[in-house]
């Protein structure tokens, strides 16, 4: 509590979804206290996503959770065109342009699984509480008062109507799409707008048989019939419908019938839905000490890429370490200003990647989309940041690439290398999390990041590549991060290269002080604290 009798946290998270759940794991396993409230008792009835690719995996890795294995291995789902589930198959899709492969698994140590939204927010919620996170279920946001110092929150408990403040540092809004939050602060959004109402029927058929081949999503193709119809692995189906109409039990059955092709197989219907599909990215991603994060943020479509959960879990895993820096006074508050930066361009690309496809490309408004299609690797583990937070991203490079076609750039993820250590086999993202990384095969860094330890007081490790650990496959470090002998990589918590210098510079210490000084390093920062929330 603080002088006024409110309640004090660090952040607090408005939405206890998918996204604020991730949030509320990246942040506490930084050591950061946070409280989540959602007017929500629980996850929705609808299983919602089930694609989550690797470096969403990546992130949940690195905080401790284990998702469990995927039925679908470790190769993406396959779509075909269908008359039926049981009728003609017209033409089977690439899941992803170019059809290579999975997500990338073949550049981490970990792979994408498909595992439903409301299997995988138990896990979260476990997990976020394990690490000292506070859940509050059931508890709506009636107002938000934002000053120089902090934020005051006037919640409300929906069981019996119990009125309270709370008061944090920094509100991260992950409040879904049509986020009052972000509509409260005044924010815009671009992009190509409402799509189309969609209506969805969940139910529970024994149907394992026609998944024998691999296909687990149908776009079913009938004279007076459109639908999707896909499976969640576990009994369930969902039958998704664009003609946003109200069917009671029995018109329900009908159509699963028709979109099955067998009047044989019994129906058990579990819930249905209403969706409105839509393409909109907020025009800023803060405002003040509120940021915005998922749907909030980008509305964004289901596709093959998995984009829209996955970009929001991204979004919570690059705005933790930020607020984690700050907080701890290991940075300055300018840092926060990265998260825009950094995270809104990447829904931009990933808006225009919708509508390049095939499953999109028909809402354009103009003839063909100019943005050239990506392969879904280089949207996910390959794209680029721009920001104060980064050194030295040259202008001239694209926005995305397939990861083996980066050399280490600033911006760019840090590669994953399978290296020993002893009797120890690990990757080199097992490296990144909280502290900042110095990569070189040169010993003479070791001394660098000492000096700099001493004169910011920083929280920088030194790993000396080719002593320390090496890399199974010799010479592959310098290749992978783009440096000679004497150069040296610095790597960001969120596992990101901030920083590089090829060769060896006249100054080390200098040159690496310098670099996190200018990326929002206070000097100091080891006893810097951030002042009490009052």
């Amino acid at each position: 509590m603080n002088s006024n009798g409110n309640e004090t946290t660090s952040v607090l998270i408005v939405g206890g979804s998918l996204v604020g759940l991730s949030a509320a794991v990246f942040l506490a396993w930084q050591g950061v206290p946070v409280v989540v409230v959602d007017k929500h008792d629980g996850s929705s009835l609808h299983p919602r996503a089930i694609g989550f690719t690797t470096r969403t995996v990546e992130h949940f890795r690195q905080t401790g959770i284990e998702v469990p294995a995927s039925s679908q291995g470790m190769k993406p789902p396959r779509r075909a065109r269908v008359e039926s589930l049981t009728g003609a198959r017209l033409e089977e899709y690439p899941w992803t342009p170019g059809n290579h492969g999975a997500y990338g698994a073949e550049e981490s140590p970990v792979h994408a699984v498909a595992i439903t939204q409301d299997r995988l927010e138990p896990i979260l919620r476990e997990r976020a509480r394990d690490l000292g996170a506070q859940l509050r279920p059931g508890t709506e946001l009636l107002g938000l008062d934002s000053d120089d110092h902090g934020v005051t929150a006037t919640l409300r408990r929906r069981a019996d109507g119990h009125e309270y403040r709370l008061r944090a540092q920094y509100v991260v809004a992950a409040d879904g799409a049509t986020s009052p939050l972000r509509e409260a602060m005044g924010i815009g959004r671009h992009g190509a707008g409402a799509l189309s109402v969609q209506r969805s029927i969940l139910f529970r058929a024994p149907l394992d048989e026609y998944l024998r081949d691999g296909v687990v999503q149908f776009e079913i193709e009938q004279p007076d019939l459109r639908a999707f119809l896909t499976t969640y692995s576990d009994g369930r189906w969902v039958l998704m419908l664009g003609d946003d109409v109200e069917r009671d039990a029995d018109e329900q059955i009908r159509v699963v019938r028709r979109a099955i092709g067998r009047t044989d197989i019994p129906i058990e219907l579990i819930t249905t839905g209403r969706w409105e599909l839509a393409a909109l990215i907020a025009d800023r991603f803060s405002d003040g000490r509120v940021f915005l994060a998922g749907d909030a943020a980008h509305q964004l479509p289901p596709n093959r890429g998995g984009f829209g959960a996955n970009t929001g879990i991204d979004d919570a895993h690059n705005l933790a370490w930020k607020l984690a820096a700050v907080l701890a006074g290991k940075a300055e508050p300018r840092l926060l200003d990265t998260y825009d930066a950094e995270r809104r361009p990447i829904a931009d690309l990933r808006h225009d990647q919708l509508f390049a496809r095939a499953d999109y490309k028909a809402y354009l408004r103009t003839p063909e989309s100019a943005a050239p299609i990506l392969d879904d690797t280089a949207v996910e583990l390959g794209q680029l940041y721009r920001s104060a937070a980064v050194l030295g991203a040259d202008d001239q490079l694209p926005p995305a690439r397939r990861p083996r076609e980066w050399a280490g750039q600033p911006g760019t993820r840090a590669p994953h290398l399978w290296v020993v250590a002893g009797d120890e086999q690990f990757s080199t993202l097992d490296l990144f999390g909280r502290d900042w990384v110095l990569l070189s095969e040169d010993e003479l860094w070791s001394a660098a990041a000492a000096h700099t330890v001493e004169q910011l007081g920083a929280s920088v490790t030194f790993v000396h590549v080719g002593t320390e650990m090496k890399p199974v496959e010799a010479g592959t470090f310098r290749t992978a991060y783009g440096v000679e002998a004497g150069g040296a990589t610095l790597i960001r918590p969120d596992g990101y290269i901030a920083w590089r210098t090829v060769t060896t510079p006249a100054d080390p210490a200098g040159a690496l002080t310098t670099a996190l000084a200018t990326l929002a390093v206070p000097t100091g920062a080891a006893t810097a604290a951030a002042a009490p929330v009052g």
